[in-house]
């Protein structure tokens, strides 16, 4: 059985986490984060984690060279997962790209990148009533979550492009309970 590589887009408040919490569970796959494996690197004192960890240091961002070097090590690192769920990667067209011909050279394409669509102004009540329970001060403050959500649909928009040249985007309605879209995720996936 081919492995099954998902992309979860969503905008900040989305529901990424929740989802891919029980999309782990569902088809057993690996969770690869670039957040958590740029700290794994770093913690680890990888030669990678320590590029990153100098990058950081100057207030800059990680190449995609190195995101996409971490990645590979942990794709290397898990041969025998039935699949990953890629989250908050790629970001970029080039970062994409660069996966695809990494997963592709392996016969392990891309199954499908599904993209949690949730309107603006649910999103921000979703984070002003995260930011009121969790303190995270991103959460609290309705510009910054505004100016997120633009960044994230100026960032993601040619990515939708990409993976929908390839048949691979599938929108799913991010609004309802938990299980509803879930529900709808796993009929996406099929």
């Amino acid at each position: 059985m081919s492995k099954l590589n998902i992309v979860l887009f969503g905008p900040p408040g989305a529901g990424k986490g929740t989802q891919s919490e029980f999309l782990i569970k569902k088809y057993g796959l690996v969770h690869l984060s670039t957040g958590d494996l740029l700290r794994a690197e770093k913690e680890a004192g990888t030669e990678l984690g320590l590029m990153a960890q100098e990058i950081m240091g100057r207030g800059e961002l990680v190449s995609d060279e190195i995101v996409i070097g971490m990645i590979r090590n942990k794709i290397e690192a898990n041969t025998a997962a039935k699949g990953f769920i890629f989250d908050g990667f790629p970001r970029t067209q080039a970062q994409a790209v660069a996966l695809d011909a990494m997963l592709n050279a392996k016969s392990e394409p891309i199954t499908a990148m599904l993209a949690l669509e949730v309107p603006e102004e649910e999103l921000v009540k979703r984070l002003l009533g995260r930011g009121a329970t969790s303190g995270r001060a991103d959460d609290s403050n309705e510009g910054v979550i505004r100016t997120r959500i633009r960044e994230y649909e100026n960032k993601t928009a040619p990515l939708k492009a990409y993976y929908s040249a390839q048949g691979k985007y599938k929108a799913i309605n991010g609004v309802g309970s938990v299980e509803e879209i879930t529900g709808r995720l796993m009929k996406a996936i099929g």
